[in-house]
């Protein structure tokens, strides 16, 4: 069924990428995104391992790495300003701590939306507001009042998806709280930074803060961090998520107070809780889930824009090349990914745990068997080449 309509819902990164593959494949792709625009800043994001070779045949390596932070490596920081430890962004072939494509979240967004805007139609300030389907498409209402058939809806609307409670139930059921709270946004780069990540951690209350140098070199990006049993402020309540971290980083040393004091004039703030998402299946007659939607490693695992990335190939891989069976397609789509995706979790999970206050450290830990989850993580799959399905950049 070539030509097939397919919806995608959300333009950040798993989104655009699935549109790019979607479109070479084939298909007639819509994105619809609730935000009236593509969303700037936001946290950092890495490509390591199998992902690299993603980008690469996406044919934008060349354009990510042009928008990349340039970020040197990290300095881990004790509260007088004093280096503990330095991680260099060649580390482990550059796939370590810090990776050598690192960039932020928007500045990927702007690269994935500028390759496909002339071939996807893109709908901003709108979002699904109800869908139904049966045997042979899905039936689409938008919040605008538009309503639209397609053969396949995609939710790619992040760890909150609308599209997933529509179909699959309510947040609870899969969103997995891994104790943390997290929040970026930009400030001033009033603080010298020059291409090195400073970070504090305070290993006795779980406590982080971070500022991590951007190509705008005026500006800077801040990350803060705090252990949270329980999590209960709107994702969507600014203020009250602002008031909430100024109360639980209060007494936090080094720049801390410094970075705070910017809370009120920031461009692009986000918080919300570290989880990740779990669940049995992606996918539900003519409707799946990618990214964050269907899979979210948290951004503790460092591989939440390869899932992305990598599960977007896969999936437009696989729904060509089952005709766009959409049952069969997405079948062979999670028999690929699910050990990728729970070898990332488990990377997750663990450093989460590790930066909880009172968390034990091993003395003695299993290299080998952490080098080996670490690899399955960054390389655990197999890209299948899918030449034989169309590829209208060919």
């Amino acid at each position: 069924m070539s030509g097939s309509k397919v919806l995608v819902a959300g333009a950040s990164i798993a989104g655009p990428a699935l549109a790019h593959w979607l479109q070479r494949r084939g298909a007639e792709v819509t994105v619809v995104e609730r935000a009236p625009g593509l969303r700037p800043g936001g946290q950092a994001v890495d490509a390591r391992g199998v992902t690299k070779d993603v980008i690469a045949r996406m044919g934008l390596d060349a354009a990510v790495r042009a928008a990349c932070t340039d970020t040197a490596g990290a300095h881990m920081v004790d509260a007088d300003g004093t280096v503990v430890e330095t991680y260099r962004a060649d580390d482990d072939g550059g796939d370590g701590f810090i990776s050598d494509i690192e960039i932020l979240r928007g500045d990927l967004s702007q690269v994935l939306y500028d390759d496909t805007r002339d071939h996807v139609e893109y709908l901003f300030g709108d979002r699904v507001a109800d869908l139904s389907q049966d045997a042979d498409g899905v039936d689409v209402t938008f919040a605008g009042g538009d309503r639209r058939r397609f053969d396949l809806v995609i939710g790619a609307d992040g760890l909150h998806s609308s599209v997933r409670a529509m179909v699959f139930g309510p947040r609870e059921r899969f969103v997995r709280h891994l104790g943390l709270v997290l929040a970026f946004y930009s400030v001033p780069n009033e603080f010298g930074l020059d291409r090195w990540f400073l970070q504090h951690q305070d290993e006795e209350t779980g406590r982080s803060s971070g500022l991590r140098p951007i190509q705008d070199a005026t500006r800077a990006m801040a990350l803060l961090s705090f252990p949270a049993a329980g999590f209960d402020v709107d994702h969507r309540d600014v203020e009250g998520q602002k008031r909430l971290l100024r109360e639980q980083m209060t007494g936090l040393g080094w720049l801390t107070p410094r970075i705070l004091a910017h809370l009120d004039d920031t461009p692009d703030f986000y918080l919300d809780q570290v989880a990740q998402v779990v669940m049995d299946r992606w996918s539900h007659g003519r409707v799946g889930l990618i990214g964050d939607a269907a899979c979210s490693s948290s951004p503790m695992s460092g591989q939440g824009t390869g899932l992305a990335l990598v599960g977007a190939y896969l999936l437009a891989g696989e729904l060509a090349s089952a005709g766009w069976d959409a049952e069969k397609a997405f079948a062979a789509y999670e028999a690929r990914m699910r050990p990728f995706v729970e070898a990332n979790q488990e990377i997750g999970r663990a450093h989460a745990e590790s930066v909880l206050p009172g968390a034990e450290v091993d003395p003695e830990p299993d290299m080998d068997a952490l080098m080996a989850l670490v690899d399955r993580a960054l390389n655990g799959i197999e890209l299948p080449d899918y030449a034989d399905v169309p590829d209208l950049r060919r």
